[in-house]
């Protein structure tokens, strides 16, 4: 009976680990994991939610600005881009909020497999595909 038990504590234990794991959130070493041009392709509010659609480049430069272009597709603006500080700081990528204020938000890598990574920044869920 004992063992029995023992061996159902164990499978759960195992199962909770297996699902932490997939859950972990990816710490980057440094800014080398990210340098380079980057298209956002959808933002949401949750990892699971509804996306918006997005024509978004994110290029981050090794001199710490990450260098933001949007295109409008609607062709009012062609296309607005804004410089913004970042770095990596406690393996998370920490942005500038607004330009010129000294203001900053952490964003952590949820995911990153290949050319693709998907951050939790302080409200948004952005996905990601380098290019």
């Amino acid at each position: 009976m004992i063992k029995k038990l023992c061996y159902k504590l164990s499978y759960g234990v195992a199962a909770i680990t297996v699902a932490l794991a997939a859950n972990a959130d990816v710490m980057l070493k440094d800014q080398s994991e990210i340098i380079g041009a980057w298209n956002v392709t959808a933002e949401a509010a949750k990892l699971d939610g509804e996306k918006k659609l997005l024509n978004v480049q994110w290029n981050f430069r090794t001199d710490g600005i990450l260098q933001t272009k949007a295109i409008d597709t609607g062709g009012r603006t062609k296309s607005f881009e804004i410089p913004l500080k970042y770095s990596v700081e406690a393996g998370m990528i920490k942005k500038q909020s607004t330009p010129g204020r000294e203001k900053y938000e952490s964003c952590k890598v949820i995911e990153k497999e290949g050319s693709d990574m998907i951050i939790k920044c302080t409200y948004l869920y952005f996905f990601l595909t380098k290019i």
